[in-house]
C-alpha cells in the first residue's frame, strides 16, 4: 500500500487559529445576533412588564441609594441621581453581561453537543443582550436629563462611544474567559458574585472619584487599577459634569470634591487609552485560552 503524495496532504487543524477565530466570529455575526434576540426573549417570556424591568432596576437603586447616601448620611453630592445613572449605567452592563456570560456556554450544553459552530458566540450574546438593556437604561437617564434641563459636558461626549466600546470589549473578554473556566469549574460563576460585590465598591459609583484618589494611602492605588474606574468617571464628565464641592453649609465644605477640575480631555483620553489596550489583551487572550480548553466541552457538559 503506497503512502500519498505528500504534496497533495493537507492539515487540518482542530485549534483554529487567533485570526481564524476572530474571523469566524465576523462570519457568524447573523447567528450572534440571533442568539441576543432569543437570550432576551426567555429572559422576558410570560412577564407583564417586560423589557420595563431593564428600566425599573436602575430607578430601584436609585432609591435606595439616595435614600441611604443623600438622606441618611448625607453625602451633599448636587444632583445625586445624575451622578449615581451616570455611573450605573456602566456597572450594569459590565456587571450583568459579565455574570450572564460567565454561565452561558454550561447553560447552553445542549447547543454545544449538538451543533458546530464558534462556542464563543454564546458568552457574546450574553455581553450583547447586557447592552440592549444598557440602552433602555440610558434611556431613563435621558428622559431625566431632558426634564430637569440637565447641563451635560458637550464637549467630552466623543469620548463615550469610545469608552463603551472599550467596555464591551473588556466585559467580551472576561466573560469569553470565565465562561471557559466555569465548565470545568463550576464555583466560578459564584466566586464571581462575591467579586462583582467588591468590585462595586472599589469603583467610585455612589461616592465621589477624588473621595479616595486625594488620599496619600496604599489603597488608592489599588484604587486606580481598577479599569472600570476610568470608564465610570468618562460617563461622570460627560454626563454628571461637575467638577466643583459639594453645597458649603455655613462655610464648611460638606464633601469632597467630585471630579477632578484640572483634568483635560486628553487626560481621560489618555487613561481610556490604557484600559483600551487593556480590553484588547484581555479579549485576544481570552480567545486563545478559549481554544486551548473548548476541546472537551462536550464531555464536561
Amino acid at each position: 500500500m503506497s503512502l500519498p503524495d505528500t504534496d497533495a496532504l493537507q492539515v487540518i487543524s482542530t485549534r483554529p487559529g487567533l485570526r481564524r477565530r476572530l474571523a469566524n466570529l465576523w462570519r457568524y455575526r447573523e447567528l450572534l445576533v440571533g442568539l441576543v434576540r432569543t437570550e432576551l426573549k426567555v429572559k422576558y417570556k410570560n412577564s407583564v412588564l417586560g423589557f420595563m424591568w431593564s428600566m425599573v432596576n436602575p430607578l430601584l437603586y436609585l432609591v435606595v441609594f439616595y435614600i441611604a447616601f443623600q438622606i441618611i448620611l448625607g453625602s451633599g453630592i448636587p444632583m445625586f441621581s445624575i451622578f449615581l445613572l451616570s455611573g450605573l449605567l456602566v456597572w450594569n452592563l459590565f456587571s450583568v453581561g459579565l455574570g450572564a456570560a460567565t454561565g452561558s456556554v454550561v447553560g447552553g450544553g445542549g447547543l454545544v453537543k449538538k451543533v458546530a459552530f464558534p462556542r464563543e458566540i454564546l458568552p457574546l450574546a450574553s455581553v450583547g443582550a447586557a447592552l440592549v438593556h444598557f440602552f433602555l437604561q440610558g434611556l431613563v437617564l435621558a428622559v431625566v436629563l431632558i426634564i430637569v434641563r440637565y447641563d451635560i459636558g458637550w464637549s467630552y461626549l466623543p469620548l463615550l462611544p469610545a469608552a463603551l466600546l472599550v467596555l464591551l470589549v473588556l466585559t467580551a473578554g472576561l466573560g469569553i474567559l470565565l465562561s471557559a473556566v466555569n465548565v470545568y469549574l463550576r464555583d466560578t460563576a459564584h466566586f464571581l458574585e462575591l467579586a462583582l460585590l467588591a468590585w462595586f465598591w472599589m469603583t467610585p459609583i455612589v461616592y465621589p472619584y477624588l473621595l479616595v484618589a486625594d488620599k496619600d494611602h496604599w489603597a488608592t492605588h489599588i484604587f486606580k487599577l481598577n479599569p472600570i474606574t476610568w470608564i465610570v468617571l468618562i460617563f461622570q464628565r460627560a454626563i454628571y459634569n461637575k467638577t466643583d464641592p459639594g453645597t458649603l453649609r455655613n462655610g464648611v465644605q460638606e464633601v469632597a470634591r467630585i471630579l477632578p477640575p484640572d483634568a483635560s480631555f486628553g487626560w481621560y483620553a489618555w487613561h481610556l487609552g490604557a484600559v483600551a489596550a487593556l480590553a484588547a489583551v484581555t479579549f485576544l487572550g481570552a480567545l486563545a485560552f478559549f481554544g486551548r480548553v473548548e476541546g472537551n466541552f462536550a464531555e464536561e457538559l
